[in-house]
């Protein structure tokens, strides 16, 4: 297939974002441009970081799926049958937030997980901090809503001619301009806008931890940051508190298990056996740091460095807004998120 220029330049801006941890995580994140009435967006449970080494990009039909929204047509939901099937050889699902990209009018959108933007969108005065920090930039909060069709809903009942910019409560950051470049300048410049320091941790007590992991299926994980959500206990006190944000719940269940004075890996995995419950793919022991399980994908680990990188930058005094019980559960049962979970699960080809 011969691509524009354009198409070329948000491939390579898709890759780059893609690594940076700091904007995206694991299938998290998704960037579209719009091209002769087609949409061209990521693939549902695809790395952003791939879009340089595999078929990442799924064709939509626009206006059809446009049409849908405006007779909210419970097909746009998946947005599945918008496909265009004979430019789609890979058989490729498009994003579950396909209608978001749908919305926007610009001709290129990008959405990422930014942990600076979640610090401060996971907060109860999360719209007025940003609104201080983005004084100039058109700009729309939109509190949050499940990812998907009731997230385009509640972005189009708020939607402005010159929104380019959305701060998405409990989830994220979109951006849009009519060239790669544009758009790719306005993500720096908001990340930027919105950044916090970080609280320096305290090392992680590795001695401890390899003792909490012995005769267990949990070991010490290679990234040294994902300690931090545990070593640091403001950042445990955080954790202990639920889910804030939706990819959390995705790759590692609902909450942050927390150990008890007293446990050890093994006898919390002997407990969640008797109890007959999943075992959590990371435990943190406050003041110690993270063990993880041996069997742990590598979303799920991105995610767990995710976590420590957003909660080392909320102030250990702020108000947050943590996801309702039935917000946890509406994500846990969702078709859309049980394909994203499902291609997590699917092993290395992925990751």
């Amino acid at each position: 297939m011969v691509r524009s220029s354009e198409f070329e330049a948000l491939l390579d801006l898709s890759a780059r974002v893609g690594a940076d941890p700091a904007l995206v995580q694991a299938a998290g994140g998704n960037t579209s441009i719009k091209e002769g009435g087609t949409l061209w967006i990521k693939a549902s449970g695809l790395w952003l970081m791939q879009a340089r080494e595999r078929d990442v990009m799924v064709p939509v039909a626009l206006d059809a799926l446009l049409d849908a929204l405006e007779r909210d047509d419970p097909a746009t939901e998946k947005a599945q049958e918008f496909v265009i099937t004979d430019r789609n050889p890979s058989g490729l699902r498009p994003s579950i937030e396909t209608t978001v990209h749908a919305l926007m009018p610009q001709k290129i959108v990008i959405h990422v997980h930014c942990v600076e933007t979640i610090a401060t969108a996971v907060q109860v005065n999360g719209e007025a901090v940003a609104a201080a920090r983005l004084s100039g930039i058109p700009h729309v909060f939109v509190p949050y809503a499940r990812p998907g069709l009731p997230l385009a809903k509640a972005i189009a009942a708020r939607l402005q001619s010159d929104t380019r910019v959305l701060i998405l409560g409990n989830h994220g950051l979109a951006v849009a301009g009519e060239t790669v470049a544009e758009a790719d300048s306005l993500l720096a410049e908001i990340s930027k806008r919105l950044a916090l320091p970080r609280r320096a941790a305290p090392q992680a007590d590795l001695a401890a931890l390899s003792r909490l992991a012995v005769n267990s299926g949990f070991a010490l994980p290679e990234d040294p940051f994902i300690h931090d959500a545990a070593a640091d206990l403001a950042s445990c006190r955080i954790a202990a508190g639920g889910s804030l944000y939706p990819d959390h719940v995705i790759f590692l269940g609902r909450g942050s298990y927390v150990a008890n004075p007293g446990d050890t890996a093994l006898s919390i995995e002997e407990q969640h056996r008797a109890e007959g419950l999943t075992l959590p793919p990371a435990l943190l022991f406050p003041g110690k740091g993270v063990l993880v399980s041996r069997e742990i994908t590598a979303g799920a680990l991105a995610m767990a460095r995710c976590l420590s990188d957003v909660l080392g930058r909320v102030d250990g005094n702020a108000r947050l807004r943590y996801l309702t019980d039935a917000e946890n559960a509406e994500l846990l049962g969702w078709d859309a998120e049980k394909y994203r979970q499902e291609l997590n699960r699917a092993g290395k080809a992925l990751q």
